[in-house]
């Protein structure tokens, strides 16, 4: 077997497709669109159908192209273990490194603020509402839950991953029963009530306003920048 043959075999080897892939890509799409299926469809349906309409359209650049090209930073490195610090130190320097890793972390910041939050009123609603519990202290709860997290993430990536995505399957499966009891209750009237001519472009409900505010929230529902970097390793 010559050389050529035997790089392309080798490629070909590498390119298949594993169990872990798929491990990954479940773990990942359940981050992807937990947020978007909480936050998203509520701020998107304020503006009516015609924002909708132009955000899902942004959707996929925003989301694709801005996650490809971290993946590709990530990867650019060259120590295969190295996290993001190192490989911007390695690309813009030790002061540059500084200052994209603190641009990283006000990024990601505030997603754990919004997750903290979130996560809390959801278990406070569903001890008070769907179990008939008495109230618990919002402070100790929080911080039950936030220690709890980080219990998880101590047993490292693997388990991570692994337990992210098993719990994929019953939120599509959650989804789909949500989606299909639904149909019922399904009416024309946000498509039929349309009048184009009303329709403001600017001012405080205009069309620009909406899908600005829209895109904040479509990047934080598609965000999966910290889970992404655990990729470089696999």
């Amino acid at each position: 077997m010559s050389t050529t043959d035997s790089i392309v075999s080798s490629q070909a080897k590498q390119s298949s497709w594993r169990k872990s892939d798929t491990t990954w890509t479940l773990g990942l799409f359940g981050t992807a669109i937990g947020a978007g299926v909480l936050f998203f469809p509520i701020r998107a349906g304020f503006g009516g159908i015609i924002p909708i309409l132009l955000m899902l359209v942004l959707a996929y650049p925003i989301a694709f192209y801005c996650h490809r090209a971290l993946a590709r930073l990530c990867l650019s490195g060259s120590n295969p273990s190295g996290n993001i610090t190192e490989t911007v130190e390695e690309h813009f320097g030790k002061t540059g490194g500084v200052v994209i890793t603190f641009l990283y972390f006000f990024a990601i910041c505030p997603l754990l603020w919004i997750y903290g939050v979130t996560i809390t009123n959801t278990f406070m609603t569903f001890w008070e509402n769907q179990l008939q519990m008495p109230a618990l202290n919002r402070g100790f709860v929080a911080l039950f839950l936030l220690l709890l997290m980080a219990f998880v993430i101590w047993f490292g990536k693997d388990l991570m991953v692994k337990v992210m995505s098993y719990l994929v399957w019953p939120f599509i499966a959650s989804l789909v029963l949500i989606s299909l009891s639904l149909i019922p209750y399904w009416n024309s009237a946000v498509i039929d009530q349309v009048d184009l001519s009303n329709i403001a472009l600017t001012g405080h409900d205009g069309i620009l306003v909406t899908v600005w505010l829209g895109i904040s929230i479509m990047v934080f529902s598609f965000n999966f920048f910290a889970y992404r970097l655990f990729l470089r390793g696999v």
